[in-house]
């Protein structure tokens, strides 16, 4: 038998924290690696206390017809990548890598295209991560610096239209 080569091995283990996710739109599974060591595990779920979209039975994103990327504020979710950030100290994340999987929850394919949404990608980069990887298939992925997020601050091209 082959051994999985160790990106893999990461974003597997981030696709079985998919499993624990509460969004009936699309669930995320994130955990952050820093020495080869997993330093926390995150999931897209509502806040503790308040209820899933799971156990309400529907998505106020779903049901007023809100594009993907769009209206974030509306979601009842934290996200998995914020998540992750809260169950670990930053002394742990400087330098470390999140690994990000994202699949379709009525079709359990992978999220085309998945990304970190510009709230997340924010505190992606104060939390001191270095990398994310995030999952595009079983066995491809793409590696992202954080850096790349600091110096195209897609924030502004949102806000002004540049």
């Amino acid at each position: 038998m082959e051994r999985r080569d160790k990106i893999n091995y990461y974003l597997d283990i981030a696709e079985a924290v998919t499993q624990r996710c509460t969004c009936l739109r699309r669930k995320y599974g994130a955990i952050i690696v820093r020495n080869d060591e997993v330093i926390s595990t995150g999931y897209a779920g509502a806040p503790r206390g308040r209820k899933n979209c799971t156990d309400l039975g529907y998505c106020i994103r779903a049901a007023r017809k809100i594009p993907r990327g769009e209206r974030y504020e509306l979601c009842r979710s934290v996200h998995a990548e914020a998540n992750a950030i809260i169950s670990a100290s930053r002394q742990e994340m400087l330098g470390a890598t999140l690994y990000l999987v994202g699949k379709e929850a009525d079709t359990g394919e992978y999220v085309e295209n998945a990304n970190s949404c510009p709230m997340c990608k924010r505190q992606i980069i104060n939390a001191g991560i270095e990398t994310v990887i995030i999952r595009d298939t079983k066995d491809s992925y793409r590696i992202i610096p954080v850096d790349s997020w600091i110096s195209d601050d897609d924030s502004l091209q949102e806000q002004f239209g540049y």
